[in-house]
């Protein structure tokens, strides 16, 4: 028992041995099974491109280094048979959710049905070139059927919306061969296609000439059933492609579609609209599609509650049978552009999937995401509504609107809310293709109308929508990259570069051109890789964002590495990466500060130290001032000023510590002064002041000539000998000079006066011959080049004040600061 934590027991509760009674929940985050939340990890995938290891992070931006060997991926492996019929099931459209759509027959197109299978088992390849709404995608899926063994690779069913001949290269190389996480360079592409041997149906054809011809070039063990609309290019005259043209229906047999899709017989009147809507839409299955879609609709109106006149239910007609005549028939022009009144129809469910569609550029969201956007929980039943209505066709793995449905929508006022419904939508897809339970498949499956909505979002015209496509691409992109869907990887970062652009995000807009320069260097666009990592890498400089910025430099550096040219210096474009500079070495823009240096010229002997009288620069400095000057300019304001108050404060600090003591109150101290004479107890040591009122007189800038110890007066500036020579000045009552210096200055080996001096009379004012100068700083030494006006240079040229004091032309006064000799 412990008195201090009693436990259980103490209170009669011994649960030692009890293992019924419940324990307390932990509260540590690693126990996701007490109810407590992990925290989500970023989603970081490794990929390999080529012989290059990407890895996509979502939070900091992609790294890409050359791949080891042992991380090289094995040989891709064939797809069996059962495995193709798996993916083909996958990649079809999925069932849309409620009632199902009757199943309608191919009228008319048998002759054209075995044309196509009898060029394909010939290895021909064929161009079934068919407007709008005339039954394509239905005729292929029937050759698609019947061509199931005619090649070893099977049937690859590809869609040609929105893509390029990179892209169907890579989506056909994924239907063949199982590689996970590789995807291979454009050597290894071509080598591997070159060999797959399948009959490929690509539907939604958007390009011809060159490009069709390289995709041709690069499988020529394929053949190909290509499926285009007139407006499409045609291909070359040397492809070998056969070309067969799909026309309308007969008018028995668009009548008779018509009867399938009502599932009863038409009356005479719906007859007769039937042969004018015929006439009017030359004979297209969609427009059959859609008009029997309104005659159902008509019916269940005519058939609904509201139209039951009677309490007996036996009166009530059976559904589908014709009836009283409640709602009239559509007119001719509704016919042929029935999707206002068909979606008039609908729920409004269905309306706002509408309207999402026509935000989105004709891309209709995934019916899982449909509740989340329309804010039902079952608003999923629309698409089934749409589809039965022949408002929307399939597209690859998913649905978009059908032909000419989206401008009738617009005509009808369904876009007035499209920037709203947008930016709805890329709210939710940013959240969505964020979350790390979203799988990189899931996420490029629903690549269309995620770059649908960002696409409306960019120019940006509302207050926000930049920033709102700015996040979306940058939760997307990520997400397309690690489902090796990089057509849709690129488009997401072109258009998250001008969103950020526009928005002002330099930070994001410098991670987007990074990923663009990774995405053209996996791709072997070295010299588009290059500018943008460039660009990328100045911004991040600017922005100070180091890590970054080395990111930046190391896929620079690969790509300098193999296109043969010297890699790039570490102080590179960052600014924040370049060496700080020092103070000896450091420049003054012209103008600016021209007298940094002389301030705080470099001091390699502490015995100088001992006289704080400043020496003339040597003439190397200036060729070194030269060379700093030729450098890097963009620093020079920042780094002369820093060097001015570091020379400043590094002057007073060193005249602090060699002088031993300060002058005087108000008294300042003067850059030159003289050994004493005499070292006996009333001497002055040459580094010391002497506390002396005839000296203060000297240092008042009045202009008066100094003494000497005999009480005469020493040569004024006019009087002073030439450069380069000394005036002997005689002790009195000895014949030899005050210092054993030839410059006036002690030295160590100097010898000691021998005679005290005596106290000079007080000097004679005279009038000044230059302007008094004040010193800014009662302890700093005395007027420098800078206040003076005195350039070192020219200065240096012609002598140099420190060869004779008389011949400086800088106004200083020439007066010392003590009452031992001074020298000319």
């Amino acid at each position: 028992m412990d008195p201090n934590n009693p436990g259980p027991e103490d209170y009669g509760h011994d649960r030692s041995g009890d293992d019924t009674v419940p324990r307390r929940q932990s509260r540590e985050p690693l126990t996701p099974d007490f109810g407590h939340q992990t925290p989500q990890q970023s989603r970081t995938v490794q990929l390999i491109s080529g012989d290059l290891l990407l890895t996509v992070n979502p939070v900091d931006g992609s790294e890409i280094e050359p791949c080891r060997p042992g991380e090289r991926p094995a040989a891709p492996v064939r797809h069996t048979a059962a495995q193709r019929v798996d993916r083909a099931r996958a990649a079809a459209p999925p069932v849309p959710a409620g009632p199902p759509a009757p199943q309608l027959p191919l009228l008319e197109r048998q002759e054209d049905r075995e044309r196509l299978v009898r060029l394909l088992a010939r290895g021909r390849s064929v161009r079934l070139t068919g407007p709008a709404g005339s039954g394509r995608t239905a005729l292929l899926d029937a050759v698609a059927a019947d061509c199931a063994s005619l090649a070893p690779d099977g049937v690859v069913r590809l869609s040609g919306h929105k893509r390029t001949v990179a892209d169907l290269l890579h989506a056909l190389f994924e239907a063949v061969y199982r590689a996970p996480l590789h995807r291979p360079d454009r050597e290894g592409l071509l080598a591997l296609v070159q060999g797959v041997g399948a009959v490929v149906v690509l539907d939604d054809l958007e390009f011809g000439g060159a490009p069709l011809q390289e995709l041709l070039d690069a499988t020529p063990e394929c053949a190909f059933l290509l499926g285009a609309t007139p407006e499409v290019p045609e291909p070359g005259a040397d492809s070998g492609i056969e070309e067969v043209l799909l026309t309308g229906l007969g008018r028995s047999a668009s009548i008779e579609l018509l009867e399938q899709v009502v599932e009863r017989e038409l009356t005479d009147e719906e007859a007769n609209w039937a042969g004018d809507l015929w006439f009017e839409s030359q004979g297209l299955p969609l427009r059959f599609v859609q008009a029997g879609a309104l005659l159902r609709q008509r019916d269940e109106l005519r058939t609904g509650p509201e139209a039951v006149d009677t309490d007996d239910p036996a009166d009530v007609p059976p559904f589908g049978t014709a009836g009283p005549m409640a709602t009239p028939l559509p007119s001719l022009g509704e016919g042929a552009a029935p999707a206002a009144l068909l979606a008039s129809r609908l729920s409004e469910a269905a309306r706002d999937t509408l309207r999402f569609a026509v935000a989105l550029g004709g891309e209709v969201p995934h019916q899982a995401h449909l509740p989340a956007l329309v804010g039902d929980t079952h608003a999923d039943a629309a698409l089934g509504e749409l589809h039965r209505s022949g408002l929307l066709s399939p597209a690859g793995p998913r649905y978009r609107l059908a032909a000419g449905v989206m401008a009738q929508l617009e005509a009808s006022g369904y876009a007035e809310t499209a920037d709203a419904h947008a930016r709805s939508a890329a709210q939710h897809y940013t959240w969505w293709s964020g979350h790390p339970s979203v799988t990189p498949e899931r996420a490029v499956a629903e690549a269309d109308a995620v770059l649908g909505s960002m696409a409306r979002l960019v120019p940006g015209e509302q207050a926000g929508q930049a920033s709102v496509a700015v996040l979306l691409a940058r939760s997307a992109a990520p997400a397309f990259a690690a489902g090796m869907q990089w057509g849709a990887w690129e488009k997401a970062l072109r258009t998250g570069q001008e969103a950020a652009r526009i928005a002002g995000e330099v930070a994001e807009e410098a991670y987007f051109h990074h990923e663009l320069g990774v995405l053209a260097l996996c791709a072997g666009n070295l010299d588009r890789a290059r500018a943008e990592l460039e660009t990328s890498i100045s911004m991040r400089g600017a922005l100070a964002d180091k890590a970054g910025a080395v990111a930046g430099r190391r896929a620079l550096a690969l790509v300098a590495d193999r296109s043969g040219d010297p890699a790039p210096s570490e102080g590179g474009p960052a600014a924040e990466d370049m060496p700080a500079p020092r103070l000896g070495d450091a420049a003054s823009p012209p103008g600016g500060v021209p007298a940094v240096l002389p301030l705080f010229p470099r001091v390699t002997d502490t015995s100088a130290m001992l006289i704080p009288r400043q020496e003339p620069y040597p003439k190397a400095t200036a060729g070194a001032r030269a060379g700093v000057l030729r450098g890097a300019r963009r620093n020079l304001v920042a780094v002369g000023a820093g060097a001015l108050l570091a020379a400043v404060l590094g002057t007073v600090v060193t005249l602090g510590a060699t002088s031993g003591s300060e002058g005087p109150e108000g008294q300042s101290v003067t850059t030159e002064q003289s050994a004493s004479e005499d070292d006996g107890e009333d001497g002055y040591p040459a580094d010391e002041p002497a506390d002396d009122p005839a000296s203060e007189g000297d240092r008042s800038g009045d202009g008066a000539a100094p003494v000497s110890p005999s009480g005469t007066a020493t040569p004024s500036a006019s009087g002073s000998p030439s450069p380069g020579t000394s005036a002997p000045d005689k002790s009195p009552g000895t014949g030899t000079p005050s210092s054993g210096s030839p410059t006036g200055r002690p030295t160590q080996g100097s010898p000691s006066p021998t005679k005290k001096p005596t106290k000079p009379p007080t000097p004679t004012p005279t009038a000044p011959t230059t302007p008094p100068t004040e010193s800014p700083d009662p302890t700093s030494p005395g007027p420098s080049p800078t206040e003076t006006g005195t350039d070192p240079e020219t200065s240096d040229s012609a002598g140099g004040p420190a060869e004779s004091a008389g011949a400086s032309a800088s106004g200083q006064s020439s007066a010392t600061a003590d009452s031992g000799p001074t020298t000319a």
